[in-house]
């Protein structure tokens, strides 16, 4: 695509960066122009004082459909060359993708239309929040074509669902609805299709609202809690506390708080 029609585009409103995957007649797919686009896009989010949160998602009919079968049947683009090659391509071309979206200090949401699969499916995995529309669908397909997560989808599904499940999804290959998939706390709320970037783009704007210290702190200390002991947790939490207790951020705050009651 050229500059005028770009794979990706990015805007800034209210706090809220939004990340737009622009490749519809692919099925936003993730060949390596997309995935070079996409990661530069987030890497460059990682250094933005104004973003206060990223909504991430789509033009076209789906989200995305990970990556791109035909390149796939003729070994072209990202699976092109020997073993190492594309082993080195998907170092340094998708696990960027991974980096940047865990290195985000910024709370971060997807919305979720049409499909979300393989690749595409892992990368709504790797958001903290997601919001579908009413017909979205979603699999952890890659065995459907003989392959296995790249991108680091195992880590986050089996985080997500647990490990008998991450199993059940990854070995049947299985698509599930968004309704099922709400069930099983992969997304936290399923919109209808025409209100998909209406009550995506307003969760955003309430998260990123919030006192910008304290907001990245709020998602630090879960994501860290999650995987830490108690006691390791408690320590994280007492540290954060204490430097926001002290800060000017937490005072403003309280004041405009008992202002406007």
């Amino acid at each position: 695509m050229n500059d005028e029609n770009p794979l990706v585009t990015s805007g800034l409103a209210e706090g809220v960066l939004t990340i737009t995957l622009n490749a519809p007649d692919t099925g936003n797919a993730l060949d390596l122009a997309m995935t070079d686009a996409l990661a530069g896009a987030l890497e460059d989010a990682k250094n933005r004082p104004d973003a206060h949160c990223v909504l991430l998602r789509s033009s076209g009919r789906h989200f995305c459909t990970g990556g791109n079968v035909k390149d796939m049947a003729r070994g072209a683009d990202l699976m092109a060359g020997t073993t190492t090659d594309i082993q080195d391509r998907l170092r340094l071309g998708l696990h960027r993708i991974t980096r940047a979206m865990r290195d985000l200090e910024v709370p971060s949401v997807a919305a979720l239309n049409g499909a979300a699969v393989g690749a595409g499916f892992d990368l709504a995995l790797m958001c903290d929040v997601r919001v579908a529309a009413r017909s979205a669908r979603f699999a952890e397909s890659f065995l459907r074509l003989g392959l296995v997560s790249g991108i680091g989808g195992a880590w986050f599904l089996t985080r997500i669902v647990g490990v008998a499940k991450a199993m059940e999804l990854s070995l049947t290959s299985e698509f599930i609805s968004a309704e099922t998939a709400s069930e099983l706390r992969i997304v936290s709320r399923v919109v209808d299709d025409d209100q998909l970037d209406r009550e995506a783009a307003e969760l955003a704007r309430t998260i990123a609202a919030q006192p910008p210290r304290a907001l990245r702190m709020a998602k630090r200390l879960v994501r860290e809690s999650a995987e830490a002991t108690l006691p390791a947790a408690l320590e994280l939490a007492a540290a954060m506390q204490a430097i926001l207790l002290s800060g000017d951020e937490h005072r403003t705050t309280v004041k405009q708080f008992l202002e406007n009651r």
